[in-house]
């Protein structure tokens, strides 16, 4: 078979694949290696050149830690700190140690079991994630720390891309060569993150100044395998110089723009490296050890789950919690099959056992979505306090909407959440937020902002919101998917509830309207009114006395919404953007804190840039306070600036404490 015919044949495969597995809404990942064993030479023998589809999927890989490099950043591992180190560094030990101790049991030598207990504990970043997404779960307690272990996984990927190679020598042997790659990578990592940051910001600026989208990515292929090929020189592998060029261009200003460049190339090289990983295995020895795959499997799944669950339990989460950590986590992921591909290149793991674990690999994969489907039906079912749990959420969020009616619901307390309640409050309408960041709602309702923690995807907790007394529901988020799980569970409640809905893209409007939106707002239309309306001002074209009082209203708005309350999900956002930008933070003035019985013009706070906008007393709340304002125990003040002034502000105010 000529290259173009290898090219064509597995571009086929991977057309019908993507296209077929989408409908299905699976992962197309299964799918990649459902036609790797399909066109292998196990099976229909389409494809025999194993050598060649290998060495072009080893870019997969490539592009694989390239991608996990450019989402490396150290600030997030810092403020993760617990969860990436605490939680992810014990479960990835832990398993390792125990699966593969179950190797050595089964007498397969210590060095293959050491592989088998690594490829075992990886999961799936990529499904899990987006799962996490898809289902409004990031910023819950379990959605965190899963991320938390996934993160530490990836990042545990690098030294075993490093150790695996190195087993298939002999004992003194392999102590040599992994202490000249530690060398290697010491020298290497050093001499790379001393020059790297300021040279790569330098470098791209200059590309960024030609305007040229194609010297844009062409830049990006070459830093990535250029990084690649100089780790390999060293003798170490092509993955981890493209994890390094990730991790430099993350530290620059066009990281997003990189990321958003390089998928094309990263998910059709992944594609085709899950086809060859399907291509080593071989259906009829697995259907002959089918016991043995079927009991790798019951045993990945079961030490992962009770050591992940344990873990979680031990650092302080709820059962309930920690059983839903475990039951995400304990499938296999893809970078086991990463492992596991370089463990049988360097002849550590083959014949049986490869193709054992590889079948547990594939069948763990395809239960990994249904686990996290059923995860709160099974945890519901098995912890009892879980019921409790809910029901006092419930109750919380009921107790707290039981003296509203006619109000706005207002599903996501994010930017726009926040806009909009302001807004709300300027025409006295009474509104109620359901949010799913603890960090922002805990901040926003201290300075007594009506937003609680809950899904507004869920039928009880609409129904504890207020629903039957509501006007109207409001959907925030520009996350079509999500909006429409929102729509049906409004519809099933009240299906006469008017349901104002946002989106990014009006390609999604007639979906929108279609579940039972009333009316779906695109950001792209009403930002092209907004600028129709500058443009007309500019050639003076004259305005009605509506379009002069939007005019009023827009000078009074950009005042009003200044500022906002900080959630996770506003990171990514801000690394896009500046970091100094103006947000609110609520600070609480605890027994013994310096600030109290002092006037807010003896703490000067304007020295460090902040201003007090609101100070909330018992209950009530005072807006924009004079000079003479004198603080009080148990005040909630809320501050603006920008994060850096916003922390000396808090250390001020809290001196004592």
């Amino acid at each position: 078979m000529t290259a173009l015919e290898l090219v064509l044949m597995l571009l086929a495969a991977a057309v019908v694949t993507v296209v077929v597995f989408r409908l299905l809404s699976l992962p197309p990942v299964i799918g990649y290696l459902l036609v790797g064993v399909l066109i292998g030479p196990h099976a229909l023998r389409l494809i025999n050149d194993t050598d060649s589809t290998a060495y072009l999927a080893e870019f997969g890989v490539v592009f694989m830690m390239f991608t996990i490099g450019l989402e490396f950043s150290l600030p997030r591992f810092f403020s993760m700190k617990r969860l990436v180190f605490g939680l992810g560094l014990a479960q990835t030990v832990l398993t390792m140690a125990v699966l593969g101790l179950m190797g050595v049991g089964l007498s397969l030598g210590w060095s293959a079991s050491l592989v088998i207990g690594a490829v075992l504990t990886m999961s799936s970043t990529a499904v899990l994630s987006k799962l996490l997404a898809d289902r409004l779960e990031l910023d819950s307690k379990h959605g965190r720390e899963v991320i938390g272990v996934l993160l530490f996984q990836d990042l545990a990927v690098v030294p075993l891309l490093v150790l695996i190679p190195a087993l298939s020598l002999g004992a003194n042997s392999m102590v040599q060569q992994l202490a000249v790659a530690g060398v290697k990578a010491v020298v290497a990592l050093a001499l790379i993150l001393w020059l790297g940051p300021n040279l790569m910001q330098r470098w791209f600026y200059m590309v960024a100044k030609r305007r040229s989208p194609e010297l844009f990515v062409l830049n990006v292929l070459f830093i990535t395998l250029g990084l690649a090929w100089v780790t390999q020189q060293a003798g170490l592998s092509l993955a981890l110089g493209a994890f390094l060029a990730g991790m430099l261009i993350s530290e620059t200003d066009y990281r997003y723009q990189v990321e958003e460049d390089i998928k094309p190339f990263r998910d059709v090289l992944m594609g085709l490296f899950f086809v060859t990983v399907g291509m080593l295995l071989d259906v009829r020895a697995v259907a002959q050890d089918f016991g043995w795959v079927m009991a790798v499997l019951a045993a990945m799944l079961l030490v992962k789950f009770f050591i992940i669950a344990g873990l979680s339990r031990m650092l302080g989460s709820s059962q309930g919690t920690a059983m839903r950590v475990g039951l995400w986590l304990c499938a296999g992921g893809e970078f086991g099959f990463v492992l596991l591909n370089l463990a049988d290149t360097a002849g550590v793991v083959q014949g049986k056992p490869l193709q054992i674990v590889l079948a547990a690999l594939v069948l763990s994969m395809l239960l990994a979505p249904f686990l996290a489907h059923y995860a709160d039906k099974i945890v519901l079912r098995l912890v009892p306090s879980e019921w409790l749990a809910r029901s006092m959420q419930l109750t919380s969020i009921a107790a707290q909407s039981m003296g509203v009616s006619r109000h706005a619901i207002l599903c996501g307390f994010g930017r726009n959440g926040q806009y909009m309640s302001r807004l709300l409050e300027q025409e006295g309408i009474t509104y109620f937020a359901l949010d799913l960041d603890p960090e922002r709602v805990r901040d926003a309702s201290a300075a007594g902002e009506t937003v609680v923690y809950g899904d507004a995807a869920k039928r009880e907790t609409l129904m504890a919101a207020g629903i039957m007394r509501a006007s109207v529901v409001v959907i925030t988020y520009a996350d079509t998917h999500a909006a429409l799980r929102v729509i049906s569970a409004v519809q099933a409640i009240r299906p006469d509830m008017p349901i104002v809905v946002r989106t990014s893209s009006e390609a999604d409007m007639e979906k929108l309207m279609v579940a039972g939106a009333t009316e779906v707002v695109p950001e792209s239309l009403e930002s092209a009114i907004m600028l129709a309306s500058h443009a007309l001002v500019l050639l003076g074209v004259p305005l009605n006395r509506v379009l002069k009082r939007i005019r009023q209203i827009r000078g009074k708005r950009y005042q009003l919404l200044r500022g906002l309350y900080r959630g996770a999900d506003d990171l990514a956002q801000e690394a896009a953007d500046e970091v100094h930008e103006t947000r609110l933070h609520s600070v609480v003035l605890k027994p013994r804190a310096h600030a109290i019985g002092k006037t807010l013009a003896e703490m000067n706070l304007e020295q460090l840039d902040v201003e007090v906008t609101a100070i909330r007393r018992r209950k009530i709340r005072v807006h924009e306070p004079d000079g003479q304002t004198r603080f009080e125990e148990d005040d909630v003040v809320v501050l603006m600036g920008e994060p850096a002034g916003l922390a000396a502000a808090e250390s001020r105010l809290l001196k004592n404490v």
